[in-house]
C-alpha cells in the first residue's frame, strides 16, 4: 500500500496531467464542448481520470462535457461472438453526431490504456472487418480531424494489464506505479510548472521545425541496420513539431506526450527497405520484426515476425495503404525513451523516428487545410482509410538531408540531432 506521501504526490501529478491535456492538448475554452473518448480499456480503470477531466473543464467553464465509454472487455466480446455478417454494423448516430461537434468547434480528447493484449487470439479476419467498416463510415470526421478542423488531443491512463506488459517482474501494484511515474515523467507533469516546461520544450521542437523548412530538402535518405530508404519530400511541404494551430489561431497539441518533428513524404517518391526497431501494437495486436520494401513509393513487400496477419490487413486495407503518409524525426535520447517499448504508439512514436502507412497530413503542405483532395493528390498527398505509424528509430540511425542543388546535409547521426 502507498505511503500518504507516496499517494499525496500521485494525486497532485495526476491533477496536473489532467490540467495539461485540458489546457496545452484541446486548449479548452470557455463555453466549448467536450468530448470525451474512452478506448477499448476497462471502465472501471479509466472512470477516475474521466471525472477528474470533467469535473476540471467544468471548472474552466466547458460548456457540456459528453463521456463517450467503450469497455475493453466488451469490446473482446463483440469480437469474439458476434455474428460476423454483423462485425460491419457501426454506429453511425455517434459518427454523424461527432461531425456536427466537429463542425461546432467542440473539443475531443481520447484517452487510451488499452491491453496491448486485448484482441489477442481474435481472427485477424473479424478485427479487419471492423476497422474497415469504421474507417469508411468516419471518413468525413477523419478528414476533419487531419485538417484540424475542430481541437484535439490524445493522453493516456495506466491500467494493470498494460502495466503488467511494460513491467512484468513487478508485482501488480508495483507496476501501476511504475507506469504512472513514467506516464508523468514523459508528460512532464511531474515538474512544478508543467506548462512552462512545455512551452520550453515546444520551443526546442520550433527550432528544429525551422532549420527544416528554411532548407527545404528534397529528399531524405536513411542507413541504419536493415534501413536503407530515400524520401523524396513534395515541393511546398512543412514540418510541424509539438502543437499546431487551428484555423482560428487557437493552438493545440494533439498528442501529450509530444517529441516529434514530421511531414510528409512524395506519395511515389519512397525507396529502398525499412525496417522496424520495435514492436507496433496495433489495436490489440502486437506486430514485430516489420520489414519493408519500397519502389515508386508502393509497398511492394513487406513481412513481419509475429503479427504478420496483421500488418497484411494494414498494408491491403485500400491502394492508399500501399503507400507512406508520415515521415517523423525524434531523437534517440527522447525523455519518452526507456529503452524498451510501451506497447502503445502514443508514447513509442515519440521515442523512436517513424514513418507511417497510408493517409498523409494536408496541413503538412502550404494551404493544404484550404485544398480539396484531388488539389491535394497533385501535390503528391497521400489518401487512404488508414494511419498507422511505426517505429525505425535507433542509435545506429544516420539520416542526411539532399538540397534540390544534390548538396548532402547531415540531420541525423547515431540517433541524435545534427542539425541546429
Amino acid at each position: 500500500m502507498a505511503s500518504d506521501g507516496a499517494q499525496a504526490t500521485f494525486e497532485a501529478n495526476l491533477e496536473r496531467y489532467a490540467a495539461l491535456l485540458l489546457q496545452l492538448g484541446v486548449n479548452l475554452q470557455a463555453d466549448q464542448n467536450l468530448i470525451l473518448n474512452m478506448s477499448a480499456a476497462p471502465v472501471e480503470e479509466l472512470a477516475p481520470m474521466m471525472r477528474l477531466l470533467t469535473r476540471q473543464a467544468y471548472e474552466m467553464g466547458a460548456r457540456n462535457v459528453f463521456p463517450q465509454w467503450d469497455d475493453g472487455e466488451m469490446a473482446r466480446t463483440r469480437m469474439l461472438l458476434a455474428p460476423e455478417e454483423a462485425l460491419s454494423d457501426v454506429q453511425l448516430w455517434r459518427i454523424r453526431w461527432y461531425e456536427e461537434e466537429s463542425a461546432r468547434g467542440t473539443a475531443f480528447l481520447t484517452l487510451v490504456g488499452s491491453d496491448p493484449d486485448l484482441f489477442d487470439g481474435v481472427a485477424t479476419e473479424r478485427l479487419t472487418t471492423v476497422r474497415r467498416a469504421n474507417a469508411r463510415a468516419s471518413e468525413q470526421l477523419m478528414v476533419a480531424t487531419m485538417k484540424l478542423a475542430h481541437p484535439w488531443s490524445i493522453g493516456a491512463v495506466a491500467t494493470q494489464a498494460w502495466a503488467h506488459k511494460v513491467f512484468p517482474n513487478l508485482s501488480a501494484d508495483d507496476a501501476l506505479a511504475a507506469l504512472w511515474d513514467y506516464i508523468f515523467k514523459a508528460t512532464r507533469a511531474d515538474q512544478p510548472d508543467p506548462l512552462a516546461a512545455w512551452r520550453e520544450h515546444l520551443n526546442r521542437l520550433n527550432v528544429h521545425t525551422d532549420a527544416l523548412n528554411r532548407l527545404r530538402f528534397k529528399r531524405l535518405r536513411y542507413r541504419a541496420p536493415g534501413t536503407e530508404l530515400t524520401i523524396d519530400l513534395p515541393e511546398g511541404h512543412l514540418w510541424e513539431g509539438g502543437g499546431s494551430a487551428l484555423a482560428k489561431e487557437r493552438p493545440v497539441v494533439p498528442n501529450i506526450p509530444t517529441e516529434e518533428v514530421f511531414s510528409l513524404p512524395q506519395r511515389d517518391g519512397v525507396n529502398g527497405t525499412v525496417s522496424a526497431t520495435m514492436p507496433l501494437n496495433y489495436n490489440g495486436v502486437l506486430i514485430e520484426g516489420i520489414r519493408l520494401t519500397l519502389e515508386g513509393g508502393r509497398i511492394t513487400q513487406y513481412s513481419a515476425t509475429s503479427g504478420a496477419d496483421a500488418l497484411a490487413s494494414i498494408i491491403e486495407t485500400d491502394d492508399g495503404s500501399h503507400y507512406l503518409g508520415e515521415v517523423a524525426l525524434v531523437p534517440h535520447d527522447s525523455p519518452v525513451n526507456r529503452g524498451s517499448p510501451v506497447y502503445n504508439t502514443l508514447f513509442d512514436e515519440n521515442a523512436a523516428c517513424h514513418i507511417a502507412i497510408g493517409r498523409a497530413y494536408p496541413t503538412c503542405i502550404e494551404g493544404g487545410e484550404t485544398m480539396s483532395q484531388e488539389e491535394l493528390a497533385a501535390r503528391g498527398v497521400n489518401f487512404s482509410d488508414t494511419h498507422v505509424d511505426f517505429m525505425i528509430g535507433s542509435a545506429a540511425l544516420d539520416i542526411d538531408g539532399e538540397t534540390a542543388s544534390g548538396e548532402r546535409v547531415p540531420v541525423f547521426r547515431g540517433g541524435l540531432w545534427a542539425l541546429a
